[in-house]
């Protein structure tokens, strides 16, 4: 029994245990800063008092259309405040929220209402033609349709359906919230990018989402009242968890509807924007965005960048400009980010130049949500961690999905030896920081060697013409594979093939060069990662 002789009593109860969720942290924000500026779109500025009030109606008003808890309710909506108020309402109803990528096609999206099974889809003014498409395809029961118009962005409502304000005009602001019973119920329902079949549903459990929110606090190094700007898709992993987030330190979150350089740097210099998460094309399009578009501000932006590993070359000039930059991990199955590239200044304070940027783009360590991360070989073997060998990433802790909706068999492979297998191919330096590869897919295998994409990637994005740039295997004759590299040239830049490949050949070894180029602007998603598989396509041809 350890040291405690007798446990008689020692139970369990109402006072010493609450599931943990992220319903939580807006409630007592609520009690704690009612006054304080919650949530923020142009004109549009609630408090937390009238945050909560807003999502206590929503609540109410789904229960009013009967929504059961266990349901699910979608949304197909950019960043505005009523897809951050469905993070809070949706659960707060006991349903499950489903946030839809705005930019799919209507046939993906008629398969995720069926599959999910959504009662009730919110939908922006701009996606309805969309949406009524898709409902056009289902062969299930469609949802109920609220609209919900931005007058602010050109898109007001078209009179033909029940908007969301109206909605909300129903519901009661002191309904009572309908909190899990258990962390382990389901919070949300999130589904992969589907590239190579149908997306798979991801489901995430209230434990998750408190344990991500709360540890990318200590992550972030966050103090209380910050300020963030939502360029992370709420559709994509419920925006890495950071609405959810923002309440348990009285921030506020400045919601932006298209992520362009004039929007953001108006958003740091009017808003006073101290932090914000992104794909590096995001920091791309900062450090290429013209005098023009660009705004002074004296705070230094915190900034999280992930979705693909971010070039050298960029995080070496995005510094300077006033933006601190940590490199981050993760996929939709673990709610975004996983791990962090921990700066040690004792180990890098001196580091300059290309010589910090290269530290700072390694994928790291876990974050506190997580047990164990690390790179293992298929047998599940530690790999050396030595910088060199290479390993598939594999995660396990409270930071993992439940698993995928309707698909035990993906579950079972996804999890099978006790870890979630992650598809990515990194090495580990003997510190035990984690750094990228390649997903197991990109691996380019040219006569029998290994070449890492992201590395000849990072070579290119150091050429002054290049805006972007992808690398894919080509099908060659006498190598089996060949890197073909896709490059998106910067505003005003001719396009050289010649002199890329010979830029190339000075820093890598000859057989990482690439061996063939294609400028054009690059296939990106709705979260700014370039979409390889097309590319692929490509290059078959090319």
């Amino acid at each position: 029994m350890g040291w405690i002789a007798d446990e008689t009593g020692l139970e369990k109860c109402a006072a010493n245990y609450v599931p943990l969720t992220p319903l939580s942290n807006l409630r007592r924000a609520a009690r704690i800063w009612p006054g304080r500026e919650a949530l923020v779109y142009g004109t549009f500025r609630k408090t937390y008092a009238e945050y909560h009030a807003r999502v206590s109606r929503l609540a109410s008003a789904l229960s009013g259309l009967g929504v059961a808890p266990g349901d699910v309710v979608a949304t197909i909506l950019p960043n505005l405040p009523p897809q951050a108020e469905a993070h809070f309402g949706v659960p707060a109803c006991g349903a499950v929220l489903n946030a839809i990528n705005t930019r799919l096609e209507p046939d993906t999206v008629a398969y995720i209402l069926s599959h999910g099974g959504a009662k009730v889809v919110l939908c922006d003014t701009q996606f309805l033609p969309t949406l009524s498409d898709a409902i056009a395809r289902m062969e299930t029961t469609p949802p109920l349709v609220i609209e919900c118009p931005d007058d602010q962005a050109g898109f007001p409502a078209t009179g033909q359906l029940r908007t969301y304000e109206d909605l909300l005009s129903s519901g009661d602001p002191e309904f009572t919230w309908i909190m899990p019973e258990d962390e382990w119920e389901s919070i949300a329902l999130n589904y992969t990018s589907g590239t190579t079949g149908r997306p798979k549903g991801v489901v995430y459990h209230h434990r998750g989402a408190h344990q991500n929110a709360m540890g990318q606090i200590l992550s972030w190094r966050m103090q209380l009242y910050p300020r963030y700007l939502t360029i992370v898709p709420l559709f994509h992993c419920n925006g890495w968890c950071h609405t959810w987030m923002i309440p348990l330190l009285g921030g506020t979150v400045v919601c932006c509807r298209d992520i362009t350089a004039p929007a953001l740097f108006s958003a740091f210099a009017d808003e006073g924007v101290t932090h914000f998460g992104g794909a590096p094309i995001v920091l791309n399009m900062l450090v290429n965005a013209p005098e023009d578009q660009r705004r002074d501000f004296p705070q230094t932006v915190e900034v999280f960048t992930a979705g693909a590993p971010p070039a050298p070359a960029t995080l070496a000039k995005i510094e300077p400009m006033g933006f601190n930059v940590t490199q981050v991990y993760g996929l939709t199955e673990v709610y975004g980010p996983a791990t962090e590239c921990t700066w040690d200044d004792d180990l890098w304070g001196d580091l300059t130049g290309d010589d910090r940027a290269a530290v700072k783009a390694r994928q790291g360590v876990a974050m506190p949500a997580y047990e164990h991360i690390t790179a293992m070989t298929p047998e599940m073997a530690q790999i050396p961690m030595d910088g060199q060998a290479t390993g598939e990433i594999m995660m396990r802790g409270n930071g993992v999905m439940k698993g995928y909706y309707k698909n035990p068999e993906a579950t079972a492979e996804a999890f099978a030896g006790g870890y979630f297998h992650t598809g990515d191919i990194a090495v580990q330096h003997p510190d035990g920081y984690l750094q990228i590869a390649d997903r197991a897919k990109d691996i380019i295998i040219s006569g029998g060697e290994n070449i890492s994409s992201v590395e000849v990637e990072g070579v290119l994005m150091a050429h002054p013409d290049v805006l972007l740039c992808a690398v894919v295997a080509k099908p060659d004759d006498k190598w089996g594979e060949v890197p073909c590299a896709f490059v998106e040239l910067k505003a005003g830049r001719t396009g050289d093939a010649a002199a890329l490949i010979a830029f190339a050949r000075e820093r890598l070894a000859g057989f990482k060069t690439p061996k063939a180029v294609v400028f054009g602007e690059l296939p990106k998603t709705s979260t700014g990662k370039i979409q390889k598989f097309e590319l692929r396509k490509a290059a078959r041809e090319a």
